[in-house]
């Protein structure tokens, strides 16, 4: 069995190359840009296309444009990356008999609701981030049942930096910290999502959208102020475990708007296969335990 990794340079791709080495009976094919690059779409198919795999293999699309105000400013780019490319890999996977597991967000809500999202929820995505995500989402589905869309949220890992390293780097050198406080969703551990979407590599693992990421809510602020804590326990000098609040409304730099309370439910993934992902903070904990500046 081949698994084909786009995007495995990044933070959720360098995890499942890295992780997902150790299955000895699944031949692991990182490709990053230079192999199959997003930006062009024709091009992407046709470097795809040119690699041996087909019935019973899997593509797994760690691949995006995911800077959210980048997409603003280059629509025509946002969505050859993240909705024309994904459509026409998923069109080649399905005319092959392989799936292909597409990685999406929760940006393609509007963040309006009380309670995590679930898969039935209706999308809704207020910048041009989520709109191209969404597009993407839907030519994948679309090409065929046995293709998966997986939406996840604030991923970090030891693989590339995210907002928790950034927050403990800056911490190092500097007693300030602050980060937004009515904006939340929920984290999602690169080393756990190696494991989580295993799953989603069986034959029998019925197509569709599901949501995954660590259980519970937090905000950036909570995020924040708990991996200084983290941090702090694990014998990382930082300066501060106290993280001032920010306002969403405040944050004049964003060119895009960002949906304000976008936690997954995933309630959906444990119902098929028997894993309740563990709380955030447990993820986390573990993550500082073995962290280096």
């Amino acid at each position: 069995m081949k698994i084909l990794i786009l995007g495995s340079n990044g933070r959720l791709g360098s995890a499942l190359a890295r992780s997902w080495r150790k299955f000895a009976e699944k031949e692991i094919i990182p490709l990053t840009r230079a192999e199959v690059d997003l930006s062009d779409p024709e091009k992407a198919e046709a470097g795809l296309a040119a690699l041996e795999f087909g019935t019973g293999d899997v593509v797994v699309n760690c691949a995006a444009a995911t800077d959210v105000d980048g997409c603003e400013r280059d629509r025509d780019l946002a969505r050859r990356i993240n909705a024309e490319a994904p459509g026409r890999i998923a069109r080649l996977c399905a005319s092959r008999g392989a799936r292909i597991v597409h990685i999406g967000t929760d940006y393609v809500f509007d963040g309006m609701l009380d309670r995590p999202y679930t898969e039935e929820d209706q999308a809704n995505p207020l910048s041009h981030y989520g709109v191209t995500k969404l597009e993407g989402d839907r030519e994948v589905l679309a090409a065929s049942p046995l293709h998966c869309v997986v939406r996840v949220s604030w991923v970090f890992g030891p693989d590339k930096p995210s907002f928790v390293d950034a927050i403990v780097r800056r911490a190092l050198t500097n007693p300030d910290a602050a980060a937004v406080h009515d904006k939340t969703s929920s984290p999602s551990y690169t080393e756990d999502m190696a494991l989580w979407l295993a799953e989603f590599l069986k034959a029998e693992f019925p197509g569709g959208i599901y949501h995954l990421c660590n259980s519970g809510t937090c905000s950036w602020r909570d995020y924040g102020e708990y991996a200084l804590e983290c941090a702090q326990r694990n014998g990382i000098p930082v300066l501060t475990t106290t993280v001032a609040p920010l306002n969403l409304s405040d944050m004049k730099a964003f060119v895009a708007v960002r949906p304000p309370h976008t936690a997954l439910a995933t309630s959906k993934f444990t119902r098929l296969t028997g894993i309740t992902p563990r709380p955030w903070m447990e993820a986390v904990e573990e993550y500082f335990r073995h962290w280096q500046p």
